[in-house]
């Protein structure tokens, strides 16, 4: 089982910080200063052995009918594509643990994380700290300018883990904080989205080659054209990557190609994928673009590719690349937006023994309660001024409270996530073993894992029949070149019945299949 964590604000934040909090919310006339001591104090169960029960319990009722259908002709007001994406019979209207209950009634079970980004379920105990920092009256709206105790203690907390150092060692934690050397990683930018940390990342990248304002130094590579190395798909094509939805980052993966195409003409910026776990390939591009008028400028990757078929790069591969990439000058960004928090320690990097320069998170560091993601860069790359990278609400205190409380939980489980997601990796792999003429590969990593069928439509029907089964996954049928993948990522609070029973309902449709 879980190990329960049981916590009050205190705990995570300290007691100076919350007896001034009580007491500025004494002063501004709410509440009285005893009772707000009381809910600093208040300690809250994460996931006591109750909640792991309850959640288990519920497997037996997957796809039930428990209420009658919320019928109803509320469609919103939204734009044609997601007009025909929508399904409102799934749609919440109550949730625990790895379930939700949907608008048709039926109970359905989170195969993947409600789009990847709830890693501890629905309704997490833990989060009950938010609404006692709510009754406090901590805000969570603040400035760039007035980035709360909360935010900067977050801050602290990630540099601390992204390095392998003790919560408790502060001396070692000052050290690495006022480094200057390279690959220290050191400086956190707080923002909404994982598309806006990766285009964060991006611009300290551009920013030298070119200059963000006229006051500025001239860049270290001013005059070359910065060039951008990708994952690639399996046609050589550059659909393989996702890096978010900005527009630049959007024209790395082969979307805008008029807008790119004119962009390279005029030398502004270039493109170039490279092959997945070749190193030969990557070799000869990295050759290739530092000489003449070219520099390469970053080389961006995820480590399991859950918008490619859940492809995963290899260590060696990365090592290697980054070995690369060190010889040349070349900044790396690891993107963890989708990898992050799913992996004991946190980071799937430091299991693969990386050195980046920028490590963008998100998506279940707050655990599906705030839009809130990070970029972690080092000194050398702390070359934009502040509204050169980062968004105005980046700093909210209660998308940081959740932060901490998801760390917290995920500190004291460590092996049991990693224990839980081999379960899960190594019962697909034995159902590839018993439907080999079904199943054509396995890939990810843990709860990151992707089914592989022959053809994009298995790949449809296959998602179709889970989904009418009332189990969250779905096949990628949405840009060129794309694998004919399942992909499944269930919330790291998924216990042994829950990993089981999904293993379960997968096999018994691949028999139907």
């Amino acid at each position: 089982m879980f190990c329960n964590v049981r916590m009050s604000l205190s705990d995570i934040t300290g007691c100076d910080y919350t007896e001034k909090a009580a007491a500025a919310a004494a002063a501004l006339g709410g509440i009285g200063y005893d009772e707000a001591i009381k809910i600093a104090n208040e300690k809250v169960d994460f996931y006591p052995e109750t909640e792991q029960r309850r959640n288990d319990a519920l497997l037996d009722r997957v796809g039930a009918v428990l209420l009658p259908p919320f019928e109803n002709s509320n469609d919103g007001a939204p734009t044609d594509s997601f007009r025909l994406a929508t399904h409102k019979a799934a749609a919440p209207l109550s949730g625990f643990g790895c379930f939700r209950v949907g608008e048709d009634g039926k109970l359905y079970l989170l195969g993947k994380s409600e789009h990847y980004h709830t890693s501890l379920g629905h309704s997490f105990g833990g989060y009950r700290l938010v609404d006692n920092a709510r009754r406090l009256g901590i805000p969570n709206a603040t400035h760039n300018n007035t980035r709360g105790y909360i935010t900067r203690l977050c801050e602290r907390r990630i540099i601390q883990s992204i390095n392998g150092i003790d919560w408790e060692d502060d001396t070692k934690t000052d050290e690495i904080i006022a480094s200057d050397k390279p690959k220290v990683l050191n400086r956190v930018i707080n923002l909404e989205t994982g598309s806006l940390a990766v285009e964060a990342g991006v611009k300290m990248m551009l920013a030298r080659f070119y200059r963000l304002s006229p006051e500025f130094p001239e860049p270290k590579y001013s005059g070359r054209i910065p060039v951008f190395l990708v994952v690639a798909d399996h046609a050589g094509e550059k659909t393989g990557n996702y890096h978010g939805t900005t527009v630049l980052t959007q024209t790395f993966r082969g979307l805008w190609g008029e807008f790119y195409e004119a962009a390279e003409a005029a030398g502004l910026y270039k493109v170039v994928s490279v092959k997945i776990n070749n190193i030969s390939d990557f070799a000869e591009k990295v050759n290739k673009y530092n000489s003449g008028r070219y520099k390469t400028a970053g080389f961006l990757h995820e480590i399991i590719l859950m918008n490619y078929g859940g492809i995963r790069l290899t260590a060696g591969y990365l090592q290697d690349a980054y070995r690369l990439c060190g010889q040349t000058d070349t900044p790396v960004l690891v993107d963890e937006i989708q990898s992050c928090m799913w992996y004991g320690g946190m980071f799937l990097f430091r299991k693969y023994g990386l050195n980046p320069d920028f490590v963008a998170l998100g998506k279940g560091f707050p655990g599906g309660e705030y839009p809130a993601s990070r970029i972690v860069t080092t000194a050398e790359y702390d070359n934009l001024n502040q509204f050169g990278a980062l968004v105005t609400n980046g700093q909210e205190e209660l998308a940081s409270l959740s932060y901490l409380i998801t760390m917290a939980f995920a500190r004291a489980n460590t092996g049991e996530i990693d224990r839980l997601g081999s379960r899960f990796f190594e019962g697909l792999t034995r159902l590839k073993e018993k439907h080999p003429s079904k199943i054509v590969a396995v890939e990810g990593l843990g709860h990151l894992a992707a089914l592989h069928f022959k053809t994009t439509g298995e790949a449809a029907g296959f998602a179709n029949a889970l989904n009418a089964s009332c189990v969250d996954a779905s096949a990628q049928l949405y840009k060129p070149n794309c694998l004919p993948a399942v992909l499944f990522k269930p919330p790291i609070i998924a216990s042994d019945a829950v990993i089981d029973r999904l293993l379960e309902i997968i096999d018994g449709l691949l028999e139907k299949a």
